[in-house]
């Protein structure tokens, strides 16, 4: 029963499927994040206490451990799938080439998207999750001052092109992805493929320009 299970998901097609439900489920904190994040147009009171709710939130550490178990499967499908499609690549060429199917060039660079985005997470919880703890009070509530880590952060050049450089990534990935993931769950049909596409696309846009954003506005609102 355990070989069979294990048979099971070396297949690719369940790997995919695996990979595209993760993927959806990571594009879905995206947007999430995103919403959160786009408070530091509000201005310090509510970006912080933003901030606040989600620190001092009991269901915290269940929440990262479930997203944490969501991406490493999700980058273990992706590792594993390049390489049989590295193994296969001479019969699965030319497969290809007589179908007449083009890759796109987000297709193509989605494993080098996929290695940005996994760099930038890293750097990302280090200089923000772990950086420096500036403390505030408001309605007699200490919290850590969130608005001016990002303020000072982001006043460096680098670390705003760092930044969206990233998110271009990001949105070109999560620009194919999302439409990929469907594509892997067996929603394929010509009439709405393009739409799908196109949807695919715009949300890819959107993520990115709405991350980037963030440290655009931090950038400026230093008096840069």
């Amino acid at each position: 029963m355990a070989k069979k299970f294990c048979d099971y998901l070396k297949s690719s097609i369940v790997q995919k499927q695996i990979m595209g439900v993760t993927g959806l489920l990571l594009c879905g904190f995206l947007v999430g994040h995103l919403a959160g994040n786009l408070l530091i147009f509000a201005g310090p009171s509510a970006f912080n206490t933003y901030g606040h709710f989600i620190i001092t939130n009991p269901f915290l550490y269940f929440a990262e451990a479930g997203l944490a178990v969501i991406f490493l499967t999700h980058l273990t499908m992706a590792i594993r799938l390049t390489i049989q499609n590295k193994a296969a690549r001479p019969i699965a060429y030319h497969a290809y080439k007589k179908s007449g199917v083009g890759a796109t060039w987000a297709s193509t660079t989605m494993p080098y998207t996929g290695v940005i985005i996994l760099g930038f997470l890293i750097w990302h919880i280090l200089s923000i999750k772990f950086g420096a703890y500036y403390s505030i009070v408001h309605n007699d509530i200490t919290m850590r001052d969130l608005y001016r880590l990002l303020m000072e952060h982001f006043a460096h050049p680098g670390n705003v092109i760092g930044y969206v450089l990233c998110m271009i990534a990001m949105g070109l990935h999560v620009g194919h992805g999302f439409w990929s993931a469907f594509q892997s769950l067996g929603f394929n049909h010509p009439k709405y493929n393009c739409c799908l596409k196109f949807g695919s696309k715009v949300f890819g846009v959107v993520m990115a320009l709405g991350f980037a954003s963030l440290p655009i506005y931090c950038f400026l609102k230093g008096g840069h």
